[in-house]
């Protein structure tokens, strides 16, 4: 059975089950048991978030024994998990199937509010970097020349069981929407704190701090030890994975993180006062 999940990153230390805190797997694990004790409920998801990073449509799969048809799984799991993981589309698979082996890319967005005064609906989703106003055009240059596939090995934290750090960066913008700059990157897979890697450095080039050719050199020399600022959890979300055959409706996996519009409006034109009595 394949699950189409959107969680608040917040209050859980990442996907993967660990020692201590709580995990999305953990929960989910939970909540399925209780609806098919008979089952195998260990579930295996698209990719392995970190602690506070959002989700907008992971992509999950477990093994199912028992009679409850794909359709009934959103219903029945939603009932069982706390407000901040919700499950948005379930779809019977081949036992061949697998979250992670069978996804041809994943696509994460990442989100800056760059604005000298904070705000408090935006802060549980995105950076405040407010010091200096980011060139976003920059940004998006020296993004752009990670296109390809290369080795990676420089915005990869250490930990990672991975034999090799090359991966496949398949598409990437940046936006900027009044004081949001917007960050997305799709590749075939991503290391362990890739975005969040390349993100501080992304600012840093943003701000003046380090030039494009910089960036460049560090991460094609692959010089990690160079590397030492992480963007911060919150304004990372998993935005999607993608399979050779769509797996769920659109409407549940597709671009199912809001965006903002921090425009600033004209002042409204006042109407004139009422007449006396």
């Amino acid at each position: 059975m394949a699950l189409c999940l959107q969680y608040d990153g917040a209050p859980y230390r990442g996907w993967q089950r660990q020692p201590t805190g709580l995990s999305v797997q953990q929960v989910l694990e939970e909540a399925i048991a209780c609806l098919d004790p008979d089952g195998h409920a260990r579930v295996s998801a698209a990719g392995r978030t970190d602690a506070g990073v959002h989700a907008a449509a992971q992509v999950a799969h477990f093994d199912c024994a028992g009679p409850i048809p794909a359709q009934r799984w959103p219903a029945a799991l939603n009932g069982r998990l706390p407000p901040s993981l919700r499950v948005q589309a379930a779809a019977a698979v081949p036992s061949d199937w697998h979250a992670c082996f069978s996804a041809v890319s994943r696509r994460y967005r990442y989100t800056i509010h760059n604005a000298r005064q904070p705000n408090l609906f935006l802060a549980p989703f995105c950076w405040h970097r407010y010091q200096l106003r980011l060139d976003e055009q920059l940004m998006r240059t020296s993004l752009g020349r990670l296109l390809g596939h290369h080795d990676f090995s420089a915005f990869q934290r250490a930990g990672s069981s991975r034999s090799h750090a090359r991966t496949t960066v398949q598409e990437v913008s940046v936006e900027r929407q009044g004081d949001l700059i917007v960050t997305e990157i799709q590749a075939s897979g991503f290391l362990y704190g890739m975005v969040r890697l390349l993100m501080g450095q992304l600012v840093a080039v943003g701000e003046g701090r380090l030039s494009p050719v910089e960036f460049e050199r560090r991460w094609r020399e692959r010089a990690r030890g160079e590397v030492k600022e992480a963007a911060p959890p919150q304004g990372l979300c998993l935005l999607r994975v993608g399979y050779p055959e769509p797996v769920f409706p659109k409407a549940a996996w597709y671009d199912c993180q809001p965006r903002y519009l921090l425009e600033i409006p004209d002042p409204p034109e006042l109407l004139p006062p009422l007449p006396a009595p």
